[in-house]
């Protein structure tokens, strides 16, 4: 199996343990030197807390791990397009690669929304590859949201 594709399952099974716990279905996982340095999935209602994205808690872990808030060498998975909150964070962590699954035409903020690494304000753009294991990323979020509509 190819390390992306690896990687991207690693997030997928973030996102469902997500789900199970009530959570918006979305993970991440943290890669440094091919091997996965912190994993998280989505926390806001467990602990209460709007910034408690996936992309944040797994920064958060990384940077704890590694001991360093600068995450240069780090490529970061994510099941969903980062929205602007966690692209800021993205940015400021200099989050070497960002891979995610779907797009969120209505929250995202790398492709979508305020294009957050376009931005002459940016300091630091990760280089970014969408659609890694899209179809399982959205297809676990319609499946999230039916069961509650």
């Amino acid at each position: 199996m190819l390390p992306t594709r690896r990687f991207m399952n690693a997030a997928l099974e973030e996102a469902e343990a997500a789900g199970a716990r009530g959570e918006v279905p979305i993970g991440a996982v943290v890669v440094r030197q091919d091997r996965i340095v912190a994993a998280a999935g989505n926390e806001t209602r467990a602990l209460r807390d709007i910034s408690a994205h996936a992309e944040i808690l797994a920064i958060r872990r990384a940077a704890a791990i590694l001991e360093d808030e600068r995450l240069s060498g780090c490529d970061l998975y994510v099941t969903l397009e980062p929205c602007a909150m966690c692209a800021a964070a993205i940015s400021f962590a200099r989050i070497r690669r960002l891979y995610y699954g779907a797009e969120d035409p209505k929250g995202g903020g790398v492709d979508h929304g305020g294009r957050f690494y376009s931005q002459p304000t940016c300091h630091h753009a990760p280089e970014v590859y969408s659609g890694i294991g899209e179809s399982a990323s959205a297809e676990l979020l319609k499946a999230f949201f039916h069961e509650r509509r």
